[in-house]
């Protein structure tokens, strides 16, 4: 039962992943006081957002990139520079350093359940507690809305139907043939350790784009720049690596050469034993493995962030991290901020924009 204690603030940081701790970091060098100025909210139980939450074969060798926070090296956390270790406890660890080297107090666990406005403040309902607040950084990340397309026929499907938050290892998928969706970096490393153990059909949208070349400042430049248009324009975001590709690293030569790159269109229909396309061809399956990305979660902002026909929401600001239609919300993690460097930049750029439109309210 909701705790009918409303606390006042003046900004309420919605979420405590990189972009949260980032844009705290900015607000508590401009002199705000967190827990009086400004409060952060995390709806997981310990530091760490989505990290923790990740299969533990993903290394600091495999992972896409950690960039460090505002202030503090990531690297200085690891012993021995083991590029070994596990990311799921060497991120968290680190962000549990980061808060308190910082003075970072994030009230945990907290979910967000509605946000609405009234008057010139919006009211933050949660899990346990009401908060309220002037503006709102909302950097709650992806990783708690997996979505996975509907396709005829998925209801009467036998076998299992998994999604990329669901693997943890591949004894799931050990002598089961999987049929595999998704051509994305995440899709591609998971391919890459279950075809080892058992039979794979690797299925995408389109057809895969590989990187020979090295990826630099400027294509990255170019790339997030993509994204910032779409956003600007009121569009749905595309993913930042969906318009870099897929870099191709020694690992995918060898998945090459053992032949697990076959890549299939995407099939037409699921059955109860698999799944068929639309020339008739069918596949048995015991799992569809779903690596089909992830959703903004953003429903409990639905009654505050107007959104644009067919769904987007049109961003400003220096970083596209500003709500157009209601500048007091700016959203970290959506768009062009949705990698860990872009939520670093971002969550900077988010807190002293907000700050200066606060002013102008008030």
């Amino acid at each position: 039962m909701a705790v009918n204690i409303r606390y006042k603030t003046k900004i309420v940081i919605i979420g405590a992943g990189q972009a949260g701790l980032s844009a705290g970091y900015h607000l508590k060098n401009m002199g705000w006081q967190v827990g009086k100025d400004f409060i952060m909210l995390d709806g997981a139980a310990k530091a760490g957002g989505a990290w923790q939450s990740r299969w533990d074969s993903l290394t600091l060798r495999t992972v896409n990139g950690i960039h460090d926070l505002p202030g503090m090296s990531f690297a200085e956390t690891l012993e021995n520079g083991d590029s070994e270790v596990q990311a799921n406890s060497a991120v968290p660890h680190y962000f549990d350093l980061y808060e308190k080297k910082y003075g970072l107090q994030v009230y945990r666990p907290v979910k967000v359940e509605q946000v609405f406005l009234h008057g010139n403040r919006f009211f933050i309902d949660t899990s346990s507690t009401a908060f309220s607040a002037l503006g709102i950084i909302n950097a709650t990340g992806i990783w708690e809305s997996p979505y996975i397309p509907e396709y005829p026929g998925a209801a009467y499907f036998e076998g299992e139907q998994l999604h990329t938050r669901d693997f943890k290892d591949v004894s799931r998928f050990e002598g089961k043939h999987v049929v595999l969706v998704g051509g994305g970096i995440s899709a591609i490393q998971l391919l890459d350790q279950i075809s080892k153990v058992t039979a794979t059909t690797w299925v995408t949208r389109r057809p895969p784009e590989f990187r020979k070349v090295p990826f630099d400042d400027v294509a990255g430049s170019m790339a997030v720049a993509k994204v910032d248009e779409r956003v600007r324009k009121g569009l749905l975001p595309q993913s930042v690596v969906s318009v870099t590709g897929l870099p191709y690293t020694p690992e995918i030569e060898a998945m090459e050469k053992r032949g697990v790159l076959q890549r299939f269109p995407m099939f037409s229909e699921i059955t109860k034993r698999g799944v068929k396309w639309e020339d008739g061809t069918e596949a048995d399956a015991d799992i569809i493995f779903w690596n089909t990305g992830f959703r903004w979660p953003m429903k409990h902002l639905d009654l505050v962030v107007p959104r644009e026909e067919g769904g987007g929401i049109r961003m400003s600001g220096r970083l596209a991290t500003e709500v157009a239609k209601e500048p007091r919300i700016h959203l970290v993690g959506y768009g062009p901020s949705a990698s860990t460097i872009g939520a670093n930049r971002a969550g900077a750029a988010a807190a002293r924009e907000l700050v200066k439109t606060l002013e102008r309210f008030n």
